[in-house]
């Protein structure tokens, strides 16, 4: 490692790579003095971990401090280029050695019949697997091979980090830019800074895009306008537990009345790629859900979008999705509703059903009359107010409960009058 750090033709983020614990940058929740992962690293005596977090966080950087403090055989695999003979490989090579770490980059990517043929070893002991990954381990890695490792979640650096890496690699006159004395200033560090997203290895890419088109045009200033050039769009880290947790947001946010933190949950998932139907969908689900008959015309309205959304495309249809989003999130809000059907459905699979009175049976068929089907019924429009009182349950049970909330309040009036009877 320590001869490809120094090789110029490697990418600065490459030969940036700290060396040791002292140099890491970034998460000091598992890396701090007295941290359970950093004394376990540094008496070399870890086990199986899988290390998840977005990238440029440090991960495959920390497997290769890992691999140059221990005594065991360090075996390297990547997921991407990597088979099941490559992995089979692996654990003869492990199993000839008295200790053996396997390092698997982007475990994720195996899939279950991949990571299954690692699961003997690591259950006996006869390897320390430790697996990097962009996505949560427990959507992606088998059940079976996550209980037998300890998780650790990486977070992105904060911007004050980001900025400690860049300084040191201007300074650095080994593996960094020291020689060439570029200037950063202050307004472009904080650009890049920002705009990396706690992303080391964008922030350091950025620094050397920069520092190669200055030496192209023979300057030595790192300013702002070339930061704005090298980073021309921010890159958004968007894995399947963000896709379930920024939704989440979005719904609860509308749930929860904020249509300002609505509208930012919304453009995240539209400016991450998400696929509008869904966002669409989850909006139909929460003006029903949550607003309900409070306000029937959020329902209208979410509705009104998704067909908008499904016959104009997108960009156009951000429009609508932001129209119902706000329109939702100002709603009076019930979840009768939802808790309606629910109570309903319980007691439909908990008790014996009900049978159908006769007087609402169907008499639209020969010999009704005969079974008594339809006898009795009274048709409601015939009487004043378009009601009368008669059965519709055999059993007569309440499942809905209407709030003080918006149109509900008229309902709850009148179901009052109704069931007082």
């Amino acid at each position: 490692m320590e001869l490809l750090k120094t090789v110029k033709r490697a990418p600065l983020a490459w030969r940036m790579q700290p060396g040791n614990l002292e140099e890491f940058i970034g998460q000091p929740h598992l890396l701090g003095r007295g941290k359970p992962l950093r004394e376990a690293i540094e008496s070399d005596s870890i086990v199986s971990l899988i290390l998840y977090g977005p990238p440029g966080t440090g991960k495959t950087a920390l497997a290769h401090i890992i691999a140059g403090r221990t005594r065991a055989r360090f075996i390297a695999l990547n997921a991407v280029t990597s088979g099941i003979g490559d992995i089979k490989e692996a654990l003869r090579e492990a199993r000839s050695a008295e200790k053996a770490i396997l390092f698997i980059d982007e475990i994720h990517r195996f899939n279950k019949l991949q990571q299954d043929a690692l699961l003997p070893d690591v259950e006996n002991g006869i390897v320390t697997l430790i697996g990097a990954s962009t996505q949560n381990p427990f959507f992606s890695i088998i059940p079976a091979l996550s209980s037998r490792s300890m998780i650790f979640q990486f977070f992105p650096l904060t911007e004050s980090e980001i900025k400690t890496l860049l300084e040191r690699a201007l300074k650095d006159r080994d593996n960094g830019l020291g020689e060439y004395d570029i200037k950063l200033e202050g307004d472009a560090e904080d650009f890049v800074a920002s705009m990396s997203e706690g992303d080391a290895r964008r922030a350091l890419n950025a620094l050397e895009m920069g520092f190669l088109m200055l030496k192209s045009a023979g300057r030595s200033v790192f300013d702002l306008q070339l930061a704005r050039e090298v980073l021309q769009k921010k890159s958004l880290y968007y894995s399947e537990d963000e896709h379930y947790d920024t939704i989440s947001a979005f719904i609860k946010s509308m749930r929860g009345g904020d249509p300002d933190a609505a509208l930012y949950w919304l453009a995240k998932m539209i400016e991450a790629g998400e696929d509008p139907l869904f966002i669409a969908r989850r909006t139909v689900i929460c003006a029903s859900e949550d607003v309900g008959n409070a306000d029937p015309r959020a329902l209208e309205v979410a509705v009104a979008a998704f067909h908008a959304v499904e016959s104009i495309g997108m960009p156009e249809g951000r429009i609508p999705l932001a129209q119902a989003a706000i329109y939702i999130a100002m709603a009076p809000k019930s979840n009768s509703s939802l808790k309606g059907i629910d109570n309903a459905l319980s007691i439909v699979r908990e008790e014996r059903l009900s049978p159908v009175p006769a007087h609402l049976k169907s008499a639209n068929y020969k010999g009704a009359g005969r079974l008594g089907s339809g006898a009795g019924y009274k048709y409601p429009h015939n009487f004043k107010g378009h009601y009368t009182d008669q059965q519709y349950m055999t059993n007569n049970k309440i499942f809905f409960f209407p709030s003080d909330q918006g149109y509900e309040k008229i309902f709850k009036k009148r179901l009052s009058k109704r069931r007082s009877r």
